[in-house]
């Protein structure tokens, strides 16, 4: 698998909120952006320090901040603090192995789930965490990597689109479909995958087959595990109570959910198909098994009677007539190739060659 999600071992211990494994902090590096806007307004660049984002807390413009990285827990700390994010909550975005979640704390909400990405070149996907912190005119996303699925995003708020005209609710909804739609992306690509192994199967089945079965079982867990719980995420923010999401936007949450519903019953096809590839892997070898074995059968049936024929004249025997014959041997020789040519025929007729 081309990215194995990035587990955070916490010594036993630790105070509930601790980000990094021993207790210090870690200063890595990340990629900061801020995007403010409003129906009239658009502004877009990128920041060295998390403390440039901070006078964007209390403004009447919608900001949108994403952070790139999880190794900087300096930054993911002075994030929290200056947006008054729970400790439990900083610990949640931080560990990547956390399944996808919705918290309501009041004045915030906080979601997380899984982006996937088809990686052509090594025909795997890969899983990134990213969580949301949704305020009431702020959004601030974490990610694991540079690199994401929301430049259509980014290009809607920088075309003075609809999106503008909402509150942070709405660009929460935008990711969280952008990331839903690209679900859509992925599935096709393995379902292509799973096509050409399964071609690959009933053609010419390999050890190196199995070991692409293994694997592609093992995508199927992890995407599972991405997908199942977003299903319960989606339905909670539906019907959230929380004036963080309002009205107008429900109905647009409610189209998520049936997306979502839609990659389930895909990657349950998906995963039948994959349980069905052992079946088929083993029976193909039982069928080259029994080809094999069935050559074998008609070479030793064809030369039972040759062996008999060839016993019986070996034991020279004085008085055996057809030693002293002239045209005993090619005799011999014809009555062998004749049995031979019989049989043949006779295998030939039944379909058995």
């Amino acid at each position: 698998m081309t990215h194995r999600r990035r587990k955070t071992y916490i010594l036993p211990g630790l105070a509930p909120g601790t980000l990094s494994p021993d207790g210090t902090p870690q200063f890595g590096e990340v990629l900061i952006t801020l995007i403010d806007y409003d129906s009239t307004h658009y502004q877009e660049r990128q920041v060295e320090h998390i403390e440039d984002c901070f006078p964007y807390k209390n403004t009447d413009t919608v900001t949108w901040i994403n952070i790139d990285g999880l190794r900087n827990t300096d930054v993911i700390e002075k994030t929290g603090k200056n947006f008054d994010i729970h400790p439990l909550i900083l610990e949640d975005l931080h560990n990547t192995g956390q399944r996808p979640k919705m918290e309501d704390l009041e004045h915030y909400l906080y979601i997380n789930l899984k982006m996937l990405q088809w990686v052509d070149a090594e025909k795997e996907v890969k899983f990134e965490h990213v969580s949301l912190i949704i305020g009431s005119n702020y959004l601030i996303s974490f990610q694991e990597d540079v690199g994401d699925v929301f430049d259509p995003v980014r290009e809607r708020i920088r075309r003075e689109g609809k999106i503008r005209k909402f509150g942070p609710d709405y660009l929460a909804y935008a990711l969280i479909d952008d990331i839903v739609d690209n679900y859509f992306v992925v599935m096709e690509h393995l379902e292509e995958h799973v096509e050409d192994l399964e071609e690959e199967l009933v053609v010419n089945a390999t050890p190196e087959s199995l070991k692409k079965i293994d694997r592609l079982k093992k995508e199927m867990i992890f995407l599972r595990k991405s997908v199942w719980p977003l299903r319960e995420v989606i339905s909670s923010l539906e019907r959230s109570e929380s004036p963080l999401i309002k009205e107008s936007t429900g109905i647009y949450i409610r189209d998520v959910y049936d997306h979502i519903i839609q990659v389930i019953d895909s990657l349950e096809t998906l995963r039948d198909m994959v349980s069905g590839m052992i079946d088929i892997y083993l029976s193909g070898l039982s069928y080259k098994m029994n080809e094999i074995m069935k050559v074998l059968t008609l070479i030793a049936t064809i030369f039972i009677p040759l062996t008999f024929i060839a016993g019986v004249y070996g034991m020279n025997f004085e008085y055996m007539p057809e030693l002293r014959s002239e045209f005993g041997y090619p005799a011999v020789w014809g009555v062998m190739i004749c049995i031979v040519l019989i049989m043949l025929f006779y295998f030939r007729k039944r379909g058995w060659i």
